[in-house]
């Protein structure tokens, strides 16, 4: 990435930990001054140390008057808004199908899709107003790809990201303003904390990833630079688009893995 980010604002949800907290860094690390906002408190003192071009704030991905409101807080405080990160999301568990409620269901769509939607429709008209031609980038997931990667509700509302940016993309034609999606695959956050450590604590962390040709999982930085990328001019024909990043996980559909190099299994 040859990109710099000095002086653009940069709005950052989710930020309190995880990959939210590693897009904050991130830019700040590159110039930008960034608001980082999370649901909760704690966590966003974390993601603000050592960055004076940090500021925090707390707010609601989910609900339309804090989304304006943290947007607000972005322009008076940076004088505009160059990108946007939809990042905040819940993963809603792994309950199945028979054991899920409608209410279930529109807490997490809550969050993981109204809020994305509501960030893209109040950040684009911020950067409309200001006559800027910015980038917005949303977090959706592998899960939304195809099933086996989340829970029911969580990866229908992670595909629901990718048909939002994609159809954002074309609302806001002949504004020059970018909309984009990132899709991690198994990434060690908050989310996924629980599985690493019952890997680690029976000591199989080296399964974590086993799925993937790089037989790893992610850290978050590697979702934050994808973002970055996606939100520089290195990526300025890059439009309506879901970039997957999970060590080529859903390249292939499911198939016994030969146990040596050149080995075919059946």
């Amino acid at each position: 990435m040859t990109a710099s980010f000095t002086g653009q604002s940069v709005l950052v949800t989710g930020a309190g930990s995880g990959i939210g907290r590693a897009t904050a860094r991130l830019f700040a690390a590159e110039g930008a001054r960034v608001l980082a906002v999370d649901v909760h408190d704690d966590g966003l003192a974390e993601t603000a140390k050592d960055h004076a071009a940090i500021t925090t704030l707390r707010g609601d991905a989910g609900s339309e008057a804090d989304v304006a409101g943290m947007i607000a807080t972005a322009v008076e405080r940076h004088g505009g808004l160059n990108i946007l990160c939809a990042n905040a999301g819940v993963s809603g568990g792994m309950a199945g199908l028979f054991d899920q409620t409608a209410d279930d269901w529109e807490a997490l769509l809550r969050v993981n899709l109204v809020g994305p939607f509501l960030a893209i429709k109040h950040g684009a008209k911020a950067m409309l107003d200001a006559g800027l031609a910015g980038s917005i980038i949303c977090t959706a997931s592998v899960a939304g790809l195809r099933a086996g990667a989340g829970g029911m509700a969580y990866s229908a509302s992670k595909a629901g990201v990718i048909n939002l940016v994609q159809t954002a993309a074309q609302q806001l034609t002949g504004t020059g303003i970018r909309v984009n999606a990132v899709c991690p695959g198994l990434i060690e956050t908050g989310m996924t904390q629980m599985l690493y450590d019952q890997a680690r604590a029976k000591g199989r962390e080296k399964m974590i990833g086993q799925l993937n040709p790089l037989g790893r999982g992610g850290d978050p930085i590697e979702i934050a630079r994808a973002i970055a990328f996606l939100a520089s001019d290195d990526a300025s024909y890059v439009n309506g688009h879901a970039l997957v990043v999970d060590a080529g996980l859903s390249s292939s559909h499911p198939f016994a893995k030969p146990r040596q190099l050149g080995e075919t299994t059946f």
